[in-house]
């Protein structure tokens, strides 16, 4: 459905230029803000939606679309670079090429990517560098466009320019960089439709790192290899990261993983960043894209930064261009990789017996008084750089699998689900009659909450499961999901309520958490004695928690609470899960 719409909209807008006046590339003027203002400048939403709608008019290998909308009312673009595009589709030999999106903006103070992007895809058209015959190019322009328009010089507290640019939070103060999941924004609903539009075998998100300072103007961010898995994820660790750095070394600009360190100094070693499932490369992960953040460095010249990502850009290309068919058989064999029946982990660990030694550039740093707390600070000296070895920690280990099922069932009433499920892909069928089945049925045992709000959400973690087995009558109406789908992953990370983001922890089924009867004491005292002496077991085992729970013993009203919970007054429908899961 989604790419019907999608050529349907590919063909209408190809008409619309067609019949549009023709103009030639020297009736446009291609310098961006950057390039004019000697790097110190970056464009404003309205002047890179011009350019790029000026550059598509110009060169034929270039489209611009409009994919959907977003919190600020305007809609999400798309720009392609494509030069053997046809008038009947945009991706017509996609299975000859492989696609690499770029995501720009995401934090509209980083703009890095958004000016290294236009002069990327400019040069590209132009003929300035050599175009990938292998690869298609696609770009969202600015995904933040509420924080793109919010414009300010003075959110960005460490960054080095440029001069005025866009606000973190979009147009409703969310951080776009943390709802792929959860999908509380427009925008992201619309990335997961332009997403499974494209089926990108490779994506970039362009940044700027906040952190420890070093020598380096780039800082790559690959999608953890080891939850990524299988050979892809060993691909992207040993040869695709490997030759990135090494083609930039090469160029003249040395590149070091992200820096993950806070209010510390590098040299004791640090891990890399996990991108859950609620971050961009976490999202594209569990469709087997192989993912990469660009981080360039707050404390460098916006003129460097944007450069940086320029030659980023083009070495990441060209290395997709150069092992397309690698990727493209290594992505489909990881659409294989989880069947039913088969472990997969949930949650994970660093496995500390595995490093990667860096030969990393950085400056001396040492703890000195601040002038203003009195508190030793840490103060980092550019005037004494160093090489040292340092340790990196970039092997994780499952900390927990589950087992994956053969299907779920979504009863019709968990909407929002059923919505999520749907924009994201996922091939469903309504039940057309009440049946039963056998289903495992899961009862959350346990589950702790932020105390603090994080991205308008309370969110649950800590999560724990009881398991069991039981007759479930499955509704007309209700939702059936096979895992044997190419979104088996998301499934499993969204329905699965132990899973860091899943939906359970995202406050999606909250409503079980609160139970909604309960009982008036002075009644329920006479029908709980009765329904002891009816269950001896029961009235055993409650009779054994008294004498070994003194703060049981001492409180009458959970005593009464407890043996309610054991009779047939309780509602079941309190801490059920409402997904079950079938075989597996």
């Amino acid at each position: 459905m989604f790419m019907k719409q999608f050529l349907s909209l590919s063909i209408v807008l190809t008409i619309l230029l067609a019949c549009g006046d023709s103009k030639s590339p020297s009736d446009f003027d291609f310098a961006t803000r950057f390039e004019s203002s000697k790097g110190l400048e970056t464009a404003t939403y309205d002047e890179v939606i011009e350019f790029y709608s000026e550059l598509a008019e110009a060169y034929p290998s270039v489209r611009m679309y409009e994919m959907g909308p977003t919190d600020s009312g305007k809609k999400l673009n798309l720009v392609t670079f494509n030069p053997d595009r046809t008038f009947e589709s945009e991706f017509h030999d996609r299975a000859q090429k492989n696609i690499l999106l770029i995501n720009n903006g995401i934090h509209p103070g980083e703009s890095d990517g958004i000016d290294a992007s236009m002069i990327f895809m400019r040069d590209l058209a132009q003929g300035n560098i050599p175009a990938p015959r292998n690869t298609i190019i696609a770009v969202i322009p600015t995904y933040n466009i509420g924080g793109a328009l919010n414009r300010n010089s003075t959110s960005r507290t460490n960054q080095n320019g440029p001069l005025e640019y866009g606000f973190r939070g979009n147009a409703r103060n969310f951080d776009l960089n943390r709802d792929f999941i959860k999908t509380d924004t427009k925008n992201a609903g619309s990335f997961a439709y332009l997403f499974h539009v494209l089926n990108p075998d490779l994506f970039i998100d362009t940044h700027v790192s906040n952190g420890a300072d070093y020598q380096y103007t780039l800082t790559h961010l690959f999608t953890q290899h080891n939850k990524l898995g299988g050979s892809l994820g060993n691909y992207l660790q040993s040869e695709f990261m490997t030759q990135l750095e090494d083609s930039l070394n090469s160029k003249g600009w040395p590149v070091t993983p992200y820096v993950n360190v806070y209010n510390r100094t590098p040299e004791s070693g640090f891990s890399q960043f996990f991108d859950a499932p609620r971050y961009s490369t976490g999202y594209t992960s569990l469709f087997n894209t192989l993912g990469m953040m660009v981080e360039t460095h707050m404390l460098k010249p916006y003129k460097l930064r944007v450069e940086g990502t320029y030659e980023l850009l083009k070495s990441f290309t060209y290395i997709a261009d150069k092992d397309w068919e690698t990727i493209k058989e290594l992505r489909k064999i990881a659409f294989s990789n989880y069947t039913p029946g088969s472990d997969y982990p949930i949650a994970w660990s660093i496995d500390s017996s595995q490093t990667r030694i860096l030969d990393f550039k950085g400056y001396e740093a040492t703890m000195i008084p601040s002038k203003i707390t009195g508190v030793n600070r840490l103060k980092y000296n550019t005037n004494k750089p160093f090489t040292k070895k340092v340790n990196y920690y970039d092997y994780y280990k499952p900390d927990r699998t589950i087992k994956v099922p053969e299907k779920y069932i979504v009863p019709a009433g968990w909407f929002q689900v059923i919505w999520e499920l749907d924009n994201n892909d996922i091939s469903m069928k309504k039940v057309v009659e009440d049946t039963v089945i056998t289903a495992q049925v899961y009862t959350i045992s346990n589950y702790e909450t932020r105390q603090r709000p994080y991205e308008g959400h309370y969110p649950h973690y800590n999560t724990e499961v009881q398991v069991s087995v039981e007759e479930v009558i499955v509704k007309k109406g209700d939702y059936i999901i096979d895992t044997d789908q190419p979104g088996v992953r998301f499934l499993l990370e969204t329905l699965e309520p132990m899973a860091v983001d899943s939906y359970f922890n995202w406050n999606y089924f909250d409503t079980i958490l609160q139970q909604k009867e309960g009982f008036s004491s002075y009644v329920w005292e006479d029908m709980a004695e009765d329904f002891l002496k009816n269950n001896p077991e029961i009235k055993k085992a409650f009779e054994e928690k008294k004498a070994s729970d003194p703060a049981f013993s001492q409180n009458w009203y959970l005593q009464l609470d407890w043996i309610h919970k054991q009779s047939p007054y309780y509602e079941t429908s309190h801490l059920r899960y409402p997904i079950v899961r079938v075989g597996g």
